[in-house]
């Protein structure tokens, strides 16, 4: 025996299919938010994870400085193999028959590493390399910081190239 109700059967399954078809999609609306919440820490996470973040920062940075000292030590090595061939270069210019220069003359590379052109005296300016560094390397042990660095800080003076 069915129960007369004011709605007709038809009615009440349409009403029932409708608010299946309604609580259906609340329930994949919700689902739909808490993926987006969960993608929304992730992508927090990724961002503001700040200690590993900054350990991929220092790992990159020991890379970088193991880098630079590499190409420092590099560039340090090819200054001083130009130095001893521009020496030899120079001696061997200075000792040919083709050189327009003066027997006191200073060459370029003694020029460029004695540390104090104000006190050079015309004697030392004629003296060998040899005796001259001897010179430098005692005032170079007198003071701790050489006065003519180069121009990009790496450099000491000719304590380097005695």
């Amino acid at each position: 025996i069915e129960d007369e109700t004011q709605v007709s059967r038809a009615t009440q399954g349409e009403q029932d299919n409708y608010e299946m078809h309604v609580r259906a999609a609340n329930i994949v609306r919700a689902g739909e938010s808490l993926m987006k919440l969960v993608s929304d820490l992730k992508q927090f996470l990724i961002l503001n994870d700040f200690p590993s973040v900054n350990e991929a920062i220092n790992q990159r940075n020991q890379q970088l400085k193991s880098l630079q000292e590499e190409c420092d030590k590099k560039l340090i090595a090819l200054r001083d193999e130009i130095s001893i061939d521009l020496y030899e270069l120079e001696e061997e210019y200075y000792s040919s028959s083709y050189s327009l220069c003066d027997s006191n003359d200073l060459p370029l590379c003694e020029a460029y590493w004695r540390q104090d052109f104000a006190t050079l005296s015309p004697e030392s300016l004629s003296m060998p390399l040899a005796a001259a560094t001897a010179e430098q390397n005692v005032a170079a042990s007198q003071s701790s910081t050489p006065s003519h660095p180069h121009v990009n800080g790496h450099g000491a003076g000719p304590t380097e190239h005695s």
